[in-house]
């Protein structure tokens, strides 16, 4: 099984948002993302592109230009394929950070130094 790159780990983190609550506004998007709204828009336009995101007309909203962004069912299903290897990608990152950790931890009383 192949790592999820970092272009498909953020795919996966908006189409988990997605699936949670597809009334999200770009805007919104962006902030829990943390990336720009510019990148947030292109990546609604690359999963739309793949099938795997369908922008409707939110009715209920005053402003007719907001946007429900529903997965469709080959958006679910890759999610479901990528959510492997996204657990993967995440607990490596994990164990790096322990590493690093304890390494910080063997040298701070070398140095003098206090963790807290």
């Amino acid at each position: 099984m192949a790592r999820l790159s970092e272009r498909e780990s953020l795919d996966y983190e908006l189409m988990l948002l997605l699936e949670q609550n597809p009334e999200l506004s770009q805007r919104e998007l962006s902030r829990r993302l943390g990336i720009s709204l510019g990148r947030v828009n292109y990546c609604l336009q690359a999963l739309a592109a793949k099938g795997w995101v369908k922008l409707e007309n939110f009715r209920q909203s005053s402003h007719k230009q907001r946007y429900i962004y529903a997965l469709t069912p080959d958006g679910i299903a890759s999610k479901g394929a990528m959510t492997g290897r996204f657990l993967k990608r995440k607990l490596a990152e994990y164990d790096h950070l322990k590493a690093q950790i304890a390494l910080l931890e063997r040298e701070l009383p070398k140095r003098g130094g206090d963790a807290k």
